[in-house]
């Protein structure tokens, strides 16, 4: 007995229908776009941040390139971490920062009111009793650095603020010869 012929069984696809044309082109377009997302957004935020660091590491040089007292406030980060409190609404603020192996310094002077001076001294940990009459506290070096003089005929009083290490030491003098608007000339020394 022999048996019929038999033609081999169609193969299966799985109950797919053979794609056509124009979902091939469609999902060549979805896999292209992914792809380009994937690269592209990481790359963008790439640049961006080197964008970002290359500006900051510009600031910060011109920071440190400059020589003597600027003309501005210190930045917020400074302030506390040198623990210089300028008391809102000062006015002449101008600052400079010193850093080394071993220690930085911030140089801040500021104009202020008689109540300013009183919530910057309380901030600073002491107080308008603990300012010596003729006390200069500012050495001669931190005053050649800052280009401050501290001449004759000026009311000047002076108190240095130890804190517990590694808190800064700060060294202030102020120029009480007019009262009402007092000159505040403060050295933070900090050693990391």
């Amino acid at each position: 007995m022999t048996l019929p012929h038999q033609s081999t069984p169609p193969r299966e696809t799985g109950g797919k229908l053979p794609e056509d044309h124009r979902h091939m082109i469609r999902r060549r377009w979805l896999t292209a776009v992914i792809i380009v997302l994937l690269v592209g957004i990481p790359a963008g935020y790439l640049v961006i941040s080197a964008g970002q660091s290359r500006d900051s590491g510009r600031d910060k040089e011109r920071e440190s390139s400059a020589a003597g007292l600027q003309d501005n406030w210190p930045s917020l980060m400074k302030r506390r971490i040198f623990e210089v409190p300028i008391p809102a609404g000062a006015w002449g603020v101008a600052y400079y920062e010193t850093s080394n192996w071993k220690t930085s310094r911030l140089y801040v002077q500021f104009t202020t009111t008689a109540a300013g001076l009183d919530g910057f001294l309380a901030e600073s940990g002491t107080s308008r009793a603990a300012l010596t009459p003729g006390r200069i506290t500012v050495g001669d070096r931190d005053a050649d650095i800052a280009g401050w003089s501290f001449v004759e005929g000026m009311s000047w009083a002076g108190t240095t603020v130890k804190r517990e290490e590694p808190r800064p030491a700060t060294d202030l003098t102020v120029d009480l010869t007019e009262p009402a608007f007092p000159r505040v000339y403060a050295v933070s020394t900090t050693s990391p």
